[in-house]
């Protein structure tokens, strides 16, 4: 047959490549309970949709040639529900998915036309770092750092990253750089691996404190979310996408209402406690107000006293930034600006419109603060909400105190401010007011107090606000939900076919 010789050539290089890092090793993860690189590409995108780019692909260097196929890093090309994605999956059975010459151009090459072809980045991680020798000495520094855009983000296209496995290197800076990122617990991403550490500061640690899932979800806020196994990551990727456009020249996907939708938001009443001194969950708030089963909340471990969520209204996707009264009564903190900060920046960048939840006693004041430059945080916040070109809806649910009634969205830092009856818009709590302005205390003088109290109170009402026409109406809060969809409807317009301006594209995606 002609051909014969080179067919089998190409078939007998296939299976070689298609063999990773062999029997034994996939054997191993497999008792584990661990997917490899390939079975994960196979459960994240449509069967038989997968390109790959790079399949015959190997190490520049001669010794270790044999041993490395398709470089440790299977790339490519596939669709996630019909809609086209770029792929990175490491593959740590081969050499432990180390950073190397080619399975760097490899990358760079689908970050490129993702970025080019405007379609959403995934990168499965599990890397062990640089590859050795490859990065020693003068010739190692001839190897990295030629690409100056390696590190830039202009987000074009959504980045997801999941952390899998051991994740230092290429990972880590990665999922650092993405919009999403999401880890199996017992996952590790840090700098370097503990072993390394453990020598450079002198002491012995362990992974989990290292980077852990515990750290990264609820102290670093570096990952967004922390799941059980492989599968689950994944569905989280696959979700995540679902409500962001392919690149941010599209509005967002637009899916069916589910049956029962308006029904929640009936018994709004019944979620939200009258006094502002009882708390609740915002985020039983934000279930009724959105579509049924919509809510897919982003950092729930971080910040907690701030919420945000992607779901959809009417079919359509927004983002909440909402106060969480069930934490630190709803007191914003350090970790909960940087939280809404980056909220703010990935749906401004992906053409998600904004609403607001308010229920703020105002900023949590402290040493603590002060020490991780609560200001400067405060103020990144503004600084990005004036940079905002989607729409940004408010409504005033209960308090919102201070400096934080402009953060969240009041005034004229959104398009339209609604205001529930139950709204107080003090500078702070009527009764810390009164200590304070008068010096006053209700166990020294309970008469005065209350009479003072009334006093600081009397301008404070959602009426007083709308009589100014700083707030544009006051609603039911039961009508919450129609407010939102219709008044969305009237600030899309106009948007470009629904895309915004994306002045916060290059905004830092860590800091």
């Amino acid at each position: 047959m002609a051909f014969e010789d080179m067919i089998g050539d190409l078939e007998k290089r296939n299976a070689e490549a298609l063999a990773m890092g062999g029997a034994e090793k996939l054997a191993k993860r497999k008792a584990e309970g661990v997917l490899n690189a390939r079975e994960r590409i196979d459960y994240l995108i449509d069967e038989g949709s997968f390109i790959e780019s790079g399949l015959y692909a190997k190490s520049i260097r001669p010794e270790v040639k044999h041993k490395t196929p398709a470089d440790g890093k299977i790339a490519g090309f596939g669709r996630i529900a019909g809609r086209e994605i770029a792929l990175v999956s490491n593959d740590f059975t081969v050499l432990g998915a180390s950073s190397a010459v080619i399975n760097m151009k490899k990358m760079k090459h689908v970050k490129q036309v993702a970025a080019k072809r405007g379609m959403p980045l995934v990168l499965l991680g599990e890397s062990s770092g640089a590859r050795m020798p490859d990065r020693m000495g003068a010739a190692g520094r001839a190897i990295i750092a030629q690409d100056p855009t390696e590190y830039q983000r202009l987000r074009e296209s959504p980045w997801c990253s999941a952390l899998l496995g051991q994740c230092y290197g290429s990972s880590t800076w990665y999922s650092a750089m993405s919009d999403f990122v999401v880890m199996r617990k017992g996952a590790i991403m840090a700098i370097a691996s503990p072993n390394v550490t453990s020598i450079a500061i002198n002491r012995p640690i362990e992974a989990e404190d290292l980077g852990g899932w515990k750290l990264l979800t609820g102290v670093s806020g570096l990952a967004d979310m922390a799941v059980d196994t492989d599968e689950q990551a994944i569905d989280a990727i696959k979700r995540f996408l679902s409500y962001l456009p392919g690149n941010n020249m599209e509005a967002p996907p637009e899916r069916a209402v589910p049956e029962g939708s308006d029904e929640a938001c009936r018994k709004m009443l019944e979620i939200v406690p009258e006094s502002r001194n009882k708390v609740y969950d915002v985020r039983k708030v934000i279930a009724a107000i959105a579509d049924k089963g919509s809510p897919f909340e982003i950092k729930e471990r971080y910040g907690k006293s701030a919420t945000t969520m992607l779901a959809r209204l009417d079919g359509k996707t927004v983002g909440f930034i909402a106060n969480n009264p069930l934490f630190k009564g709803g007191a914003l903190d350090a970790d909960a600006c940087q939280k809404v900060t980056s909220f703010m920046v990935l749906c401004d960048s992906f053409n998600i419109p904004l609403v607001f939840l308010v229920d703020v006693p105002g900023f949590l004041i402290g040493v603590e603060g002060e020490l991780r430059g609560m200001p400067g945080k405060v103020i990144n916040w503004m600084n990005a909400m004036t940079l905002v070109t989607v729409p940004k809806i408010t409504v005033i649910m209960r308090k919102s105190y201070g400096q934080a009634f402009i953060n969240m969205a009041g005034g004229k830092n959104a398009d339209e401010v609604a205001v529930w009856p139950s709204a107080d818009l003090g500078f702070m709590d009527p009764a810390v007011s009164v200590n304070v302005l008068y010096g006053v205390k209700y166990q020294d003088d309970p008469e005065r107090f209350e009479k003072l109290k009334a006093e600081v109170e009397r301008d404070t009402s959602a009426w007083g606000l709308a009589e100014l026409y700083e707030a544009h109406t006051v609603i039911d809060p039961r009508d919450t939900r129609d407010y939102l969809i219709r008044t969305l409807q009237v600030h899309r317009l106009r948007m470009k076919s629904g895309v915004g301006e994306h002045l916060l594209r290059n905004w830092p995606t860590s800091y």
